[in-house]
């Protein structure tokens, strides 16, 4: 496999700044969240994350006895990091996760109760860049960015919203589900400098219809140096990019290709390059340049 399978062709992807921990975290609460549910974690000897990295995390609490159940590990986004910056100086961080029930290894997670004990490996992956545009004749500070998230999509963005004020940054977040009931994290978003606007398909909540309404006026406005952040669905996020390159602004997604293992030995996490050959997700994202992407072969 070529180096393209590691290796970001653009180079704008951020790369962890500390190695990842392999061990176990406590849950400390594990609670319904609208469609979903909210998982926090303490992690010892949490290094901290960049926004958009993620983690593995086993499939439900550990027992007495080891299952024999072969269920591997799930990615999950780190949507949260508490306390006041991500690099915490005491030995043990704490975390949170946002994920939906969709199988037998998120139902154990979801069975995972105060106390007990989950194995974790992270962060992982490549982040979203913070400091440095795509392209370099841009000055970033001061410009608006769109943040688009729809369903579990929207754990990659609460500390990429919180990274880009402390940078000086104008940010724009969008969030959408099928109705009310399925819009996650209103309650932190709310509670940043930020413009929030929410989309339902249904109308029950916000704008009726999809993110793609607002976000195609937001960026008719022509803002020279905006920069859309999508992650959510494959079509939502085809569909961001799409509008991103007509308006001739940057756009960044975050990939969740399923894989086992994290870091690039079990090869399940491949996805296509615009320019021919394949990405390894894990390694050179899971945050990618929108255009890097051959949106047409992924699943």
């Amino acid at each position: 496999m070529s180096d393209a399978t590691t290796k970001s062709a653009s180079a704008t992807s951020i790369e962890n700044k500390a190695d990842p921990i392999r061990g176990h975290a406590r849950v400390v609460s594990n609670e319904e969240e609208g469609p979903g549910r909210r998982l926090r974690l303490a992690v010892p000897d949490w290094p901290g994350s960049i926004p958009g990295q993620f983690v593995m995390i086993g499939a439900g609490a550990e027992a007495g006895v080891p299952r024999r159940d072969p269920l591997l590990p799930r990615p999950m986004a780190i949507y949260r990091e508490l306390g006041s910056s991500g690099v915490r100086a005491s030995a043990e961080g704490e975390i949170e996760l946002l994920y939906r029930v969709v199988g037998r290894g998120t139902q154990l997670l979801s069975e995972a109760r105060e106390g007990e004990s989950i194995k974790v490996v992270g962060p992982l992956g490549r982040g979203f860049p913070l400091d440095r545009p795509a392209v370099a004749s841009v000055d970033e500070s001061g410009s608006k960015a769109i943040l688009v998230g729809g369903g579990t999509g929207i754990a990659s963005l609460y500390e990429l919203a919180r990274a880009l004020i402390s940078r000086g940054r104008s940010v724009v977040v969008i969030l959408g589900g099928r109705s009310a009931g399925d819009l996650m994290g209103q309650r932190e978003f709310e509670a940043l400098d930020v413009q929030l606007i929410c989309t339902t398909e249904d109308g029950s909540d916000g704008v009726h219809g999809l993110v793609t309404t607002p976000l195609a006026d937001g960026l008719t406005s022509g803002e020279r140096g905006a920069t859309v952040y999508a992650v959510g669905p494959t079509p939502m996020m085809k569909a961001c990019a799409a509008l991103a390159a007509t308006n001739s602004v940057d756009c960044y997604v975050s990939l969740e290709n399923p894989m086992a293992c994290g870091f690039g030995v079990c090869l399940g996490c491949a996805a296509p390059r615009a320019e021919g050959g394949f990405f390894l997700v894990c390694r050179a994202g899971p945050v990618f340049l929108a255009r890097e992407i051959d949106w047409e072969g992924l699943p």
